[in-house]
């Protein structure tokens, strides 16, 4: 009895490990390339296969990111609606410690909640206060808006601290970032602290560079090969013909085993319609997968790749899982925790992230190319739809091609 004890214990430590520690950020339009704010989710879970999904079920239509699994919608994990407001989140670890009830893990539902009816932070922070407690929460809320908000609010069941992106005493560079503790917690009871000084340490030398936009965070943060522990670029390494191993313990890196998408959504000026609101999303393992384009002025009808068929198959997912699975042929034991990074990066630039990157790239330019003349003229349903029929031609014709 006592061996499955221990047993089971581990097993529920590693999950723990694993489970919903995700690496996030909020940053002020006033700090970025192009002067419009953005927020950034990099998503661990173990609910790898992740779908978009729409709604018109409250008082703003609203796009979220979903497990595959959850039919209905019920839980958001990060989304944006027709106000322009934007919400994310980061699990905390060093809260409600003492909390011995059962009313927990709410926070999907709050976010689908907070889509629904708010327009701006502040609509956030009153719909916070108005929450019945225990709020059943334990997170880190990032949120954006189209007045120019950007803030983090850490949350328990029965208090929250803001933390203003626009605030120079707080943020100097105009940005946050939180993984999974809390500045209100306990401290060294969460996780997520190297991950935390690797993604300090990326976004300190964006800004230094003036190179603090959404591709960066997309191509460079999520997909980041660095450990700040080590000191160590890994991608870095194999380019330059230093490491010749196979393998590297992924289990510190921002993206890992645990990674089941990333989401950039790129806000707007606050002379800019909430429409032109941008929700990148990268759907499956970040590493195998490229970030797709989505707005909620397109309607219902999302690319059909991001959307679950009538089998929940979500097909860019689907596929971004296959090529994963080469990336942690070790299925035994702790070897989850070893990514074969010769499948993603080489030095003859053939690797399965290099291709990803070099197809991201021409949808990168097709969608500035589009966003630009969108605002200088209109944004209109027909014209998303075109586009949502072009990107997902274009990305399952380039896994066929190269992948497949």
């Amino acid at each position: 009895m006592f061996k499955v004890v221990v047993s089971a214990l581990i097993v529920f430590c590693i999950s723990l490990s694993n489970s919903f520690c995700c690496t996030t950020a909020v940053i002020s339009g006033k700090y970025t390339e192009d002067g419009r704010p953005l927020l950034w989710k990099h998503r661990d879970t173990d609910f790898h296969n992740n779908k978009l999904m729409y709604f018109t079920d409250g008082k703003f239509d609203y796009i979220g990111l979903i497990n595959t699994k959850d039919i209905k919608g019920e839980q958001v994990w990060a989304g944006t609606n027709s106000s322009g407001f934007s919400i994310m989140n980061a699990a905390l670890y060093d809260v409600n410690l003492d909390y011995k009830g059962d009313y927990k893990n709410r926070e999907g539902f709050v976010m689908k909640m907070a889509l629904q009816e708010c327009a701006t932070i502040e609509d956030f922070e009153k719909f916070l206060k108005k929450l019945t407690k225990p709020y059943g929460v334990s997170a880190s809320f990032g949120v954006i808006d189209a007045k120019g908000g950007a803030a983090f609010y850490e949350t328990d069941n029965n208090t929250f601290v803001k933390y203003d992106a626009n605030d120079p005493r707080i943020a100097p560079n105009g940005y946050i970032i939180r993984s999974n503790f809390a500045y209100i917690g306990k401290k060294d009871k969460g996780y997520g602290y190297i991950r935390y000084e690797t993604a300090q340490n990326l976004f300190s030398n964006a800004f230094a560079t003036n190179n603090l936009n959404y591709k960066t965070i997309i191509s460079e943060f999520s997909r980041s090969f660095s450990n700040s522990l080590l000191n160590t670029n890994f991608r870095k390494d194999v380019e330059n013909n230093i490491n010749t191993n196979d393998f590297i313990n992924s289990d510190d890196l921002i993206c890992r085993n645990s990674s089941a998408s990333a989401i950039v959504i790129h806000g707007v000026k606050k002379d800019e319609s909430p429409k032109f609101t941008t929700m990148w999303t990268v759907l499956g393992f970040p590493f195998t997968t490229v970030a797709v384009p989505c707005w909620i002025e397109g309607g219902k009808e999302l690319p059909s790749m991001m959307m679950a068929d009538e089998k929940s198959n979500v097909p860019l997912c689907d596929l971004s899982l296959q090529l994963k699975d080469k990336c942690y042929p070790i299925k035994r034991a702790s070897g989850y925790k070893y990514l074969k990074i010769s499948e993603l990066i080489n030095t003859k630039n053939t690797g399965i992230t290099q291709k990803i990157e070099q197809i991201e790239q021409t949808i990168f330019a097709k969608t500035e190319k589009e966003l630009s003349n969108w605002r200088k003229k209109s944004i209109k349903k027909d014209q998303i739809q075109n586009y949502y029929k072009w990107i997902n031609t274009f990305v399952m014709k380039e896994y066929q091609k190269n992948f497949f």
